[in-house]
């Protein structure tokens, strides 16, 4: 597990298209040059902090269709 640092806990957030399911992963702003990520299912779980170069490569590759749906 990480320590996300700063002077507070994280605002985890995650996004508008996850629908009603819980099954998503969630970040957290404010972290600058890493993206803090986790599993919206296990809230107090583990998390993983991405550079902002890793999560916008990642991002972008889920947008270009790289990923298969997972249903």
């Amino acid at each position: 597990m990480i320590e996300i640092p700063g002077p507070s806990s994280p605002r985890w957030r995650k996004s508008s298209y996850s629908g009603l399911e819980n099954d998503c992963v969630e970040i957290a702003d404010g972290f600058p040059g890493i993206v803090p990520v986790r599993d919206s299912k296990t809230p107090h779980g583990p998390a993983v902090a991405l550079t902002s170069t890793t999560w916008a490569a990642f991002v972008a590759s889920l947008k270009a269709g790289h990923f298969p749906p997972s249903h």
